[in-house]
């Protein structure tokens, strides 16, 4: 790997708009494969900072995203 193909996958990881489902149609790499890629390339405190960041964001994860996006089912209703 290349060291411009790192420098785009660090990128795409650090944003948050960009799903790890995305960057897996983009690069090829899975989630767990990205971020072993993060902790090799980042300083630790980086890596921690930004493993704090993706987890539970809703955006990284394309089926959170798509839950949140629904919202509760039938909250507007009463019986």
């Amino acid at each position: 790997m290349t060291t411009e193909q790192i420098s785009q996958i660090i990128r795409l990881a650090w944003e948050d708009r960009t799903s790890f489902e995305e960057i897996e149609k983009r690069t090829g790499l899975v989630e767990h494969e990205v971020i072993k890629i993060m902790r090799r390339e980042l300083k630790p405190s980086s890596f921690r900072m930004w493993r704090k960041r993706v987890t539970g964001r809703i955006t990284k994860h394309r089926k959170l995203l798509e839950i949140s996006l629904k919202g509760p089912q039938n909250m507007d209703h009463e019986d």
